[in-house]
């Protein structure tokens, strides 16, 4: 492919060496091509960066997304998406916690009750 001849070229321009026939698979000078090439922060930044929600967190508090990607915008100084945020507690191993069905002060007898005695239509008054 086209970027693949770029590569060669840079790669024989930088080292000098004959580029590699077109059925060789060649990585050149740049290694491996994974990795976290675009990371706002550093691992070791984000877990300091979480540590104030953890502790938030394990106290049985919820955490709201709202506030936590406006620290992380003011900390890497741009706008960030909530896309990013989420993928960042991904990778630090925190999950979705779905909320229970039902309030836990709710009474089902008081529910059935209403139910049973709510008029099916207004009227005018």
């Amino acid at each position: 492919g086209r970027a693949t001849v770029s590569r060669w070229q840079a790669d024989f321009r930088q080292a000098g060496t004959p580029a590699a026939p077109a059925n060789t698979v060649v990585l050149g000078t740049r290694g491996n091509w994974g990795g976290r090439r675009n990371a706002l922060l550093t691992v070791a930044e984000e877990e300091e960066f979480l540590a104030p929600w953890l502790e938030q967190a394990k106290a049985g508090g919820v955490l709201v997304m709202s506030p936590v990607r406006a620290a992380l915008a003011q900390r890497v100084g741009r706008p960030v998406k909530a896309s990013v945020v989420y993928r960042l507690l991904t990778r630090h191993g925190w999950r979705k916690v779905a909320p229970d069905t039902r309030h836990p002060t709710s009474n089902p007898h008081v529910q059935e009750e209403w139910k049973k005695h709510f008029p099916k239509r207004w009227q005018p008054s």
